[in-house]
């Protein structure tokens, strides 16, 4: 179900739904911006994006898709990586500050859950369980490393200098790579992966919706 179709058959889930995931995106983009802030680099800074006002982080067309198509994206946070501290690990540490801080949302949200279950309040319920599931699949999602994603940046670190033409490849091809694994849905092979890493943050077997 597209989730649009909420609109219709259940508007409260939409609701919650909806605010969940511009608020998963929104601190994802959030803690990039941050964390090349906390290295010196003042571009984010002056760009307006070390803030927590969702509008500043959200991409119009990323955000349509999402809620149009399934899949989307928040806005990028440019950075230099030039300018920051760490010139060795200064931009993996940028990129791995996105999913990062969606495993600590996911967290915090699995201690809610369970007062939340206790309390018998279904919408704080349903919410808590959205926004740990949307943020543990946007972490495990962003740790694939193929460009534009985060976990893309990881292989200037770990891959020798004799690979480092892999790198140019997925820097050309990563993208296509990408759209083409959506479009065939091969990213359900990550649910298993996802489910796993929900249930090592939460100890409430119901609060994950893999």
């Amino acid at each position: 179900m597209r989730t649009l179709e909420l609109i219709r058959t259940d508007p409260l889930v939409f609701l919650l739904l909806a605010i969940a995931i511009i608020e998963a995106l929104a601190l994802h983009e959030y803690a990039h911006a941050l964390v090349a802030d906390l290295q010196g680099d003042r571009l984010p800074r002056a760009l307006g994006r070390v803030t927590l006002n969702p509008i500043k982080h959200l991409d119009p067309l990323g955000t349509i898709l999402i809620f149009v198509a399934g899949f989307g994206w928040g806005k990028p946070v440019q950075f230099r990586p030039e300018a920051l501290s760490s010139k060795r690990f200064g931009a993996a540490m940028v990129a791995l500050a996105g999913p990062g801080m969606n495993l600590l949302l996911a967290f915090l949200a699995g201690l809610a859950f369970g007062p939340a279950v206790a309390l018998d309040v279904d919408a704080l319920t349903i919410f808590l369980r959205l926004f740990i599931t949307l943020n543990v699949f946007l972490a495990v999602f962003n740790l694939v490393p193929l460009p534009p994603l985060d976990g893309s940046r990881l292989l200037t670190i770990f891959l020798p200098p004799s690979r480092q033409n892999i790198i140019f490849f997925l820097d050309r091809y990563g993208l296509f790579i990408l759209i083409a694994l959506v479009v065939l849905q091969a990213t359900t092979l990550l649910f298993p992966v996802a489910a796993a890493v929900c249930s090592a943050l939460t100890s409430h077997a119901d609060a994950c919706g893999f």
